[in-house]
């Protein structure tokens, strides 16, 4: 695995599972938010197109966002595509757990700097709404891209819980030591 895309909905573990495989295989590490969000304002959407897709030319790469607009300048470049489909009831609880610990202090963080209780729970744009409504509307235009990604020869991990995405990255950590044991010089136990 040498080029990796994640993506889900808010609140799923993409940034944490996108650390833990960078530290893990020694790739570099690219948060889109991140890409897209600059100090002057979001990209126009043809620039933040233009910056993935120049980081997805590289030989090796994890990056991690919720932009399946990018699916062919992202998705399609790489070797594995994972999907974190967890339960929209457990999307609410973390965004509801996440935003309750930015807006009383206990995280510091630019987005938890920026959080009102408005953004996180209050207005119609509000960060809960948003989240409930893009889960319902886009799941199945999802269901269609990865399907269509799986067509191009891109390996396709649908993780549905916390505890599949534990097991897959257990499987990866043991696959991951039993190639390290079999390169040339490496000891046996």
């Amino acid at each position: 695995m040498q080029r990796i895309a994640l993506f889900g909905p808010p609140a799923t573990g993409k940034t944490t599972l996108a650390r833990w495989l960078s530290a893990e295989l020694g790739h570099p590490h690219t948060d889109l938010d991140n890409l897209l969000f600059t100090p002057d304002g979001p990209l126009p959407l043809e620039e933040f197109r233009h910056q993935a897709g120049e980081i997805a030319r590289q030989d090796e790469w994890i990056v991690e966002g919720n932009f399946s607009q990018l699916a062919d300048v992202v998705w399609h470049r790489a070797d594995v595509l994972v999907w974190l489909d967890f339960p929209l009831a457990l999307i609410v609880y973390r965004i509801v757990r996440r935003s309750l610990c930015q807006l009383t202090g206990r995280e510091d963080s630019a987005q938890a700097r920026r959080l009102t209780w408005s953004k996180a729970f209050l207005s119609r744009r509000s960060l809960l709404r948003t989240a409930i409504r893009k889960y319902r509307r886009n799941r199945p235009r999802y269901a269609r891209q990865v399907a269509e990604t799986a067509d191009l020869g891109v390996e396709v991990v649908r993780l549905h819980s916390p505890r599949e995405a534990q097991c897959w990255k257990r499987g990866l950590m043991k696959g991951l030591m039993e190639n390290r044991s079999q390169e040339p010089g490496a000891t046996g136990p």
